[in-house]
């Protein structure tokens, strides 16, 4: 592999410019192609075999009103109620200039239906539309808008919330992405100290976005993808995208300095750090593609998304970047910024490289304290996931300056917090006697965690019927978690005793509890399968039983700390204000997941470039402890960079709206610099030396071979040692 991908390096930056407009009319042909043929994306947040999935399969069939995309419409008057003559007027005038409006099929009257508060001074009204949500556009929220001006003129507040308002105004990127490339350039300025050099990656990166935004958009006219999974995508596609070309960059510049002509340089890197860039990003495309081990389709498609958009930086690291560091060639070192990320010949001179020595030779004399008191301060940092409550957020996370948000807390002080998520329990009838619909209300009726429980409605010439539950608490609170779960485990099943009726409770609360149960159960299995696979994947690469062993239990530990941070700022409210949050929330499910699997494959990226210099010295010298020093002194330097990197973008995406982009970018920051710090710099290190040549121990082999990405790197040639991770010591015989 490593020759194939050092003639790609050579062919690269040879053939540079037809191999940049070639990447230039891929890039244009795809957005043009996505912008003609490319889907929309949707919000089905189903969980098939599900409880809710059942209700709502059972409510489209039998009660097409019921299974329509909806926006509710809160009126509250400060004085008076909303039944006086003049505020009804005005609110009845706007439901009926609403019902003429296009793909509208209702209007709700809730001083009809009896939506109003006790007080008489809010009253909840819903607006039915025909069609699919992402159809109706910002068109359909602004039509609701103008329809309000008349009773606003009458000192009416008139505020929205649902499906419609919230698919009308998804969470921008645009700033976001300019703050991490900003960032971005800040931490490669330092590290390479020349505005080229800098310079490259981003190029890199934004070609990369770009094609792979335009390929998931085409992906999407033929899977259902969520309108977060780009912004989550390009946050992860950016730091991974920066990172893989820092990587050549760093290995490219030191094999020009130790003599080598454009295109064979470009070849070496290629072929080394290429090397590993392929691994990394492969592990972390198919640690992402194991999402769809969850059973959960919109999580399976935002794993989907993200490793779309990693694969392309991965191509374009290794095709596109040689061909831009074959143009740019010796000027890769230009426009230098004086002191900063000086390059020289023999890395044993070079203060980068000492400090690192020194902090090797530091952490292999005090191994004990370092591998008890790092391991103690992840199980502390991880201390708080021993309360993890899953969850999804409400309208309450939403900015006060927010419709949905001024909406959800009018109907929380007026109607009460369970209006905000009602339940639905649909009962498909079949031989059985409509009487049994009395004895479900009858039974539900007595439950201490309900508000109300509505009438029964018969759909379907009776066939089936159609009750609305409102708990007395908001939808997030674990009050309603457990009433949903004592509705199908207790009262249904008492309820239907005797009967040939089935019930399933339904309605947005209980997808939202499905899915977080959904993802207790098969979390264990997915990181039980991504970290098998990692291990034989780092058996077969070294050759060592301990070096697997101990890449996938601290990478555990590293994703766990990152879960406690999770759960400690946005579960117990530690910064959360900082945010834009204003209470606590749960943890939004499919985050553990989708961390997992990303933490996972991103750790790799790390663990081999560090463990592949370790191994190469080692091949060399068979000095097991002096080889952990140098290699930490050979990549100590570059690995803290990525992570910088890697951190500084997935920390911009924490100003967008979106909880679960905040959490995510979070969780993927604090793992990244634990994954970089802490891991890499205090605990393989001292666990290394602690372990010696047994390290290296591998059953049925008398000595060790050079194997893997080693032997790549061997059969690539390799270039004097530097304080290149890619620059590597040609290894000797074991």
């Amino acid at each position: 592999m490593s020759r194939t991908l050092a003639r790609i390096g050579s062919f690269a930056a040879r053939h540079r410019y037809s191999v940049i407009v070639a990447w230039l009319v891929l890039a244009a042909a795809l957005v043009a192609l996505g912008r003609i043929a490319g889907g929309s994306f949707v919000d089905d947040f189903g969980v098939p075999d599900s409880g809710s999935q059942e209700a709502g399969d059972l409510t489209r069939e039998h009660f097409a009103k019921a299974g329509e995309v909806s926006a509710d419409v809160v009126f509250h008057v400060r004085s008076g109620t909303v039944r006086d003559a003049g505020p009804a007027a005005a609110i009845r005038g706007m439901l009926s200039e609403l019902a003429v409006q296009p793909q509208v099929t209702a209007v709700m009257d809730p001083i009809t239906t009896g939506l109003v508060s006790d007080d008489g001074r809010t009253a909840l009204a819903r607006v039915l539309y025909a069609g699919p949500v992402q159809e109706l556009g910002a068109a359909a929220v602004q039509r609701l808008q103008d329809a309000a001006a008349s009773p606003r003129a009458a000192g009416i507040e008139v505020q929205f919330r649902g499906q419609v308002v919230d698919a009308a105004s998804p969470p921008e990127t645009g700033v976001a992405e300019v703050a991490g490339l900003v960032a971005a350039v800040l931490v490669l300025l330092l590290a390479f100290g020349s505005l080229v050099a800098a310079g490259l990656p981003i190029v890199t990166a934004v070609a990369g976005l770009g094609t792979g935004s335009a390929l998931v958009l085409l992906v999407g006219s033929a899977v259902d993808i969520p309108s977060v999974a780009p912004i989550v995508a390009v946050m992860l596609g950016l730091g991974a995208g920066i990172d893989y070309a820092l990587f050549l960059v760093t290995g490219f510049r030191q094999y020009l300095l130790d003599g080598l002509d454009v295109p064979t340089a470009a070849a070496r890197a290629n072929a080394t750090s290429g090397m590993a860039v392929l691994f990394a990003g492969g592990t972390v495309v198919v640690a992402i593609l194991g999402l769809y081990g969850a059973g959960i389709p919109y999580v399976g498609a935002m794993g989907l998304a993200s490793a779309l958009i990693v694969a392309v930086m991965v191509l374009a690291a290794l095709t596109l970047l040689p061909a831009l560091l074959g143009l740019v060639g010796q000027r890769v070192n230009a426009l230098r910024l004086p002191k900063l990320g000086q390059v020289r010949r023999g890395g044993s001179r070079q203060t980068g490289s000492h400090r690192w020595l020194r902090w090797g030779e530091h952490v292999g004399r005090r191994r004990w304290l370092y591998a008890v008191g790092g391991t103690l301060l992840l199980l502390v940092l991880a201390a708080p996931l021993l309360s993890l409550r899953l969850g999804m957020p409400d309208d309450r996370v939403q900015p006060v300056s927010k419709t949905q948000r001024q909406a959800y807390d009018l109907i929380t002080n007026g109607l009460g917090p369970g209006y905000n998520g009602p339940l639905l329990v649909a009962v498909d009838l079949r031989a059985a006697d409509q009487v049994v619909l009395e004895r479900i209300v009858a039974a539900v009726t007595a439950d201490p965690g309900l508000a109300a429980v509505t009438p029964p409605q018969l759909g379907d010439g009776g066939r089936a019927g159609l009750i609305t539950l409102i708990p007395d608490s908001a939808p997030q609170d674990p009050a309603t978690t457990a009433l949903v779960h004592r509705l199908r485990n207790q009262l249904l099943p008492k309820a239907l005793a005797g009967s040939d009726a089935r019930a399933h409770v339904g309605g947005a609360t209980a997808v939202m509890i499905d899915t977080a149960d959904r993802v207790a159960t098969r979390l264990p299995w997915v990181i039980a399968g991504v970290v098998v696979a990692s291990f034989l994947l780092l058996l077969a690469m070294f050759r060592s039983v301990l070096v697997p062993l101990k890449a996938a239990l601290l990478t555990l530990l590293s994703v766990g700390a990152a879960y406690g941070v999770i759960v400690a700022v946005f579960q117990w409210g530690w910064g959360l204000s900082l945010l834009g949050i204003e209470e606590p929330v749960p943890i939004m499910s499919m985050v553990p997941l989708f961390l997992f699997a990303v933490l996972f494959g991103l750790s790799m990226d790390y663990e081999v470039f560090l463990m592949a210099k370790v191994r190469e010295d080692y091949l060399a010298t068979g000095d097991a402890y002096r080889s952990v020093i140098t290699g930490m002194a050979a990549t100590g330097r570059v690995i803290t960079s990525a992570a910088a990197i890697m951190a500084v973008v997935f920390l911009s995406f924490v100003g967008i709206a979106n909880p679960l982009v905040k959490m995510i970018g979070i969780g993927l920051a604090v793992a990244v610099v634990i994954d970089a710090t802490v891991i890499r710099m205090m605990l393989v290190p001292a666990l290394m030396n602690l372990f010696g040549k047994a390290a290296w121990w591998f059953p049925g082999r008398g000595r060790i071979r050079v194997t893997g990405i080693v032997e790549s790197i061997e059969a690539a040639g390799s270039a004097r040692n530097s304080d290149s991770p890619i620059a590597e010591t040609p290894p000797g015989k074991p």
